[in-house]
């Protein structure tokens, strides 16, 4: 059996989730998508999320929600991260932390799909080990799945080529997120998982990493604090599709996906 999976990059405020709120269900019906997968830590006004926009962001067609280093920058998501399973905070966070980092739900077709969230340690803020946590939670999934999702959020290129290699035989893709700028280096790699080193961003292009330009010239030029608002225009959807044999867990393609607009 083949599994399509679409797997949505950084949604970026308001912007990012009107488009998807206009454009996602009707992807979602013409790829035949069976599962779909979205960061969103930057979907609360650029910064965090709150459950009022997860439960938004559901009713469009995300089945499973990954975050990254600003999962706790809104506090109202916090009681969500308890009671529903479908909102993941990186795994490699303190065991102690609120909420999990991972999760198995079956997909449409009523096959059941694991999705690790992991947060990368170079130029971030201290944090667990992703890579060695990342094996006891995939000998943990593989008890009921061999078709694994794997969000790597991290900043360096190098970290998340090295998990994906890491990972590669293991688990069905591992996909990177954060830095915001879809990369061009989409492949299967030699084991048979799929991996891109950035899914892009989910929000205004006209913009710097989805604020403002102005803003963020500002505070360059000045190095004075200011407020990075987020942007408004040339919004698209980035992202990868990627098709899974559900029986080996192997991924067969890995494709970028960008939606504009007027698309």
């Amino acid at each position: 059996m083949k599994i399509n999976v679409l797997v949505i990059g950084d949604i970026v405020g308001k912007p990012g989730r009107v488009i998807l709120k206009e454009k996602l269900k009707p992807f979602i019906d013409k790829e035949e998508i069976h599962f779909c997968i979205a960061n969103g830590e930057n979907a609360a006004a650029g910064a965090g999320i709150t459950a009022e926009i997860a439960t938004e962001l559901f009713s469009y067609g995300v089945d499973v929600i990954t975050t990254g280093d600003h999962v706790w920058d809104k506090k109202e998501i916090l009681p969500m991260l308890e009671t529903d399973a479908s909102v993941l905070r990186p795994a490699n966070y303190s065991p102690l932390a609120m909420g999990k980092g991972y999760v198995i739900k079956n997909s449409k077709l009523g096959y059941p799909i694991g999705v690790i969230n992991l947060l990368g340690r170079v130029f971030m803020k201290p944090i667990d080990c992703p890579f060695r946590i990342s094996d006891d939670i995939v000998k943990d999934i593989s008890k009921e799945t061999k078709v694994i999702f794997v969000d790597m959020h991290a900043e360096a290129t190098s970290e998340k080529i090295a998990i994906g290699r890491y990972l590669d035989g293991k688990v069905s893709a591992v996909l990177g997120t954060h830095t915001h700028v879809p990369t061009a280096d989409e492949k299967i790699l030699p084991r048979g998982t799929a991996f891109i080193s950035d899914l892009g961003m989910t929000g205004p292009h006209e913009s710097v990493l989805g604020r403002k330009i102005e803003c963020v010239l500002k505070a360059i030029v000045t190095q004075m604090p200011t407020r990075f608002d987020v942007a408004e225009k040339d919004i698209r959807i980035n992202g990868v599709k990627v098709v899974v044999n559900s029986q080996t867990g192997n991924a067969e393609s890995i494709k970028r996906i960008e939606i504009k607009e007027d698309d």
